[in-house]
């Protein structure tokens, strides 16, 4: 029988364990681990006994207080309904105006409108309506389509080369690649685009300009104007402000020209409610100002 070997230093026994000299002590487990240990299993145990918790095939145990988080979250939805009817109802029936010009409908708006627009526009548009490459910049009000709330709302309900049947088709040509102008007209057109913002511009584009207002003259005015200002008829930009959809670099511009540009915007109809339409196309107004 093997002897019970102690630690000389301390005289308390070891497990027999060694490691380069060394012996393990013998150490029971603390109390104040066995404490919790036992509390956590008899909570594991009344848990299973009180609540929903194991799988049985195609149900589970309902336990016995019988609650169910699903019916649980559906009255808390339909009372956060209820609460909310008091105030959407009069958004439903009054006119974008009219909500406009109530400040305590305008605070609902501000308010449920940012969740809305986080919850489907940010991902785009940047979580303060800023854009980026290739998606507008709705707080520059740069709007292609027209900014009053009855043009904002209809452009959410519609969207922008959507499916849905009524959607706004707008389409920059692709003037270069498909052969409308050579290498020398983009660049020479690009350089007047770009003069119009009076943008920095190097001597070599300085030298395009006029040779670009002719290309410009010929091929571009029937979408942008012939002062560049755009048509929200046509969902052409206006290309004397600073908001570039995408970029105002030299490179940029002559890429959109040579290339051709066709946004896309998803229409809502459908996967929003009208009274969400109008709370978003109020909130995307609002975009911009005290420091929104």
């Amino acid at each position: 029988m093997a002897t019970e070997r102690h630690d000389p230093a301390t005289g308390r026994a070891t497990t027999g364990h060694e490691w380069n000299g060394i012996e393990e002590l013998e150490t029971p487990i603390p109390r104040v681990v066995v404490f919790f240990l036992t509390v956590t299993t008899l909570f594991a145990i009344g848990y299973w006994i009180l609540m929903p918790a194991w799988p049985l095939g195609v149900t589970y145990t309902k336990g016995l207080l019988g609650i169910d988080q699903r019916d649980v979250v559906t009255r808390q939805v339909e009372d956060a309904a209820a609460a909310r009817a008091a105030w959407t109802s009069r958004i439903a029936g009054a006119s974008l105006q009219e909500i406009a010009a109530d400040d305590g409908l305008m605070r609902h708006v501000r308010e449920t409108g940012r969740t809305l627009f986080i919850d489907n526009c940010a991902v785009c548009h940047g979580t303060r309506g800023s854009g980026g490459p290739g998606f507008p910049n709705l707080a520059a009000k740069a709007w292609l389509w027209g900014g009053e709330p009855e043009t904002i709302a209809e452009t959410i309900r519609i969207g922008i080369n959507a499916t849905n049947e009524e959607t706004r088709v707008s389409q920059m040509m692709a003037f270069g690649r498909d052969g409308i102008l050579d290498g020398t007209q983009v660049r020479a057109v690009a350089a007047y685009v770009r003069s119009l913002s009076t943008l920095p511009m190097d001597a070599a584009d300085t030298a395009e300009v006029e040779a670009g207002k002719e290309v410009f003259a010929a091929n571009c005015v029937a979408c942008h104007g012939e002062d560049g200002r755009g048509s929200t008829e046509a969902g052409a930009p206006d290309l004397t402000d600073a908001a570039w959809i995408y970029g105002s670099d030299a490179q940029s511009v002559f890429t959109s020209i040579y290339s051709g540009r066709q946004g896309h915007m998803p229409h809502w109809e459908g996967r929003l409610s009208p009274v969400d339409i109008k709370l978003l196309a109020l909130y995307v107004g609002t975009l911009g100002e005290d420091g929104q």
